[in-house]
């Protein structure tokens, strides 16, 4: 074991590939705060989280003048002590998404500095569940894409050997939602699945007529129906359909994933890495997930969720949105529409030092200890 002696921070800006946009906003540009901490023997962790556009330098901000710092001298092995005192520190401006993701960047770290020092990648020192998980493809089912073009990726995803796709669903009218997922169901047969993913953009009634009206095309999901707060809302709309109700980007704390599972307002656990505050919270709801038979698909992250998802049992599908090819070595291993996780130590992400230098944020590296 060996205490944390400096703590390095950069903000790394990138654009989307393809336009995103869903039923509330548009992917602006992905923001990735980075944090690096190094202990007395020399050893490196390499940690981020992730914004859409909006925010970074307050997680940025958060990081450097309240967190870091009292990670100078502290034992990097004792990351469940780590998280939960830095996450007192901040008691007073929590729940909320500054705070989650600036404590993702540092337990994230932790834990590829914890994976480094044994010598063994997260999906086995985590757990070491399974090899691979399916994937399912978001990147050609934004709100904004016509019919034609959303058969058009469906159909080559399908040919690449994934099991499914997302498509974006809060046209106007339920009935243009309805066509565009009719004009995929037609074209990828009964057994490809198709999830569907509102954004949070439905009252209950609204998200009750329209979850009857996909029920005939066996969609697989339907994710944040209502607004995240709106617990009895989801109640309401998982009594009323048979639909798998999916929830998650949006929750920033263990005890709110707890509430959901435990009062039947979700069937489906979309647990984010960034939003959830890092991997040690992740792993908990992973696993009281797992205790209520339900089970867990993460949300965006793929190049670190796959390890986690392999890391644990319950996991049943893999995001699919390539954001980091511009960062890394080598892309994420793809076989015939299973993802499966790095065997190198560490998170198992192989970026590329000279392309993150290239994208950061002029004057955001920031450097705290000796």
């Amino acid at each position: 074991m060996a205490v944390i002696v400096r703590a390095e921070t950069r903000l790394v800006a990138l654009e989307p590939k393809v336009p995103r946009s869903d039923a509330i906003q548009s992917f602006i540009r992905q923001e990735t705060p980075f944090v690096r901490l190094i202990d007395a023997d020399g050893a490196e962790g390499l940690g981020y989280s992730y914004t859409i556009g909006t925010g970074g330098s307050s997680v940025m901000a958060l990081l450097t003048d309240h967190l870091l710092p009292r990670l100078i001298g502290a034992e990097a092995a004792e990351i469940e002590r780590l998280w939960r005192e830095l996450k007192f520190h901040v008691h007073a401006l929590q729940p909320g998404a500054v705070v989650a993701l600036a404590l993702a960047a540092i337990d994230t770290a932790l834990w590829d500095l914890r994976c480094r020092r044994a010598d063994l990648p997260l999906h086995r020192l985590a757990g070491g569940a399974k090899p691979a998980i399916p994937v399912y493809s978001t990147e050609g089912g934004w709100l904004h894409v016509e019919p034609e073009a959303l058969v058009d990726d469906a159909l080559a995803v399908q040919a690449d050997g994934f099991a499914g796709c997302k498509i974006k669903v809060g046209r106007p009218h339920v009935s243009e939602d309805v066509a565009r997922l009719e004009a995929v169901r037609r074209a990828v047969g009964a057994a490809f699945e198709i999830f569907t993913d509102a954004n949070q953009a439905f009252s209950p009634d609204e998200a009750i007529r329209r979850a009857r009206a996909m029920e005939p095309l066996d969609v697989g999901w339907f994710e944040e129906p209502l607004p995240a707060d709106d617990v009895m809302g989801h109640i309401r709309l998982c009594r009323s359909t048979s639909l798998p109700i999916a929830v998650g980007e949006s929750l920033y704390t263990i005890r709110q994933f707890g509430e959901y599972m435990t009062r039947g307002a979700c069937s489906v656990v979309q647990v984010d890495v960034g939003r959830i505050g890092g991997i040690t919270p992740w792993l908990k709801v992973a696993h009281t997930a797992e205790s209520l038979n339900l089970p867990v698909c993460p949300h965006f992250l793929m190049e670190l969720h796959v390890a986690l998802c392999c890391a644990v049992p319950n996991s049943r599908w893999l995001e699919y949105i390539p954001q980091f090819d511009e960062l890394t070595t080598e892309p994420m291993r793809l076989e015939n529409g299973l993802a499966y996780p790095s065997p190198a130590a560490g998170l198992g992400i192989a970026w590329d030092v000279e392309r993150i230098a290239r994208a950061t944020v002029a004057g955001s590296e920031r450097a705290i200890g000796g």
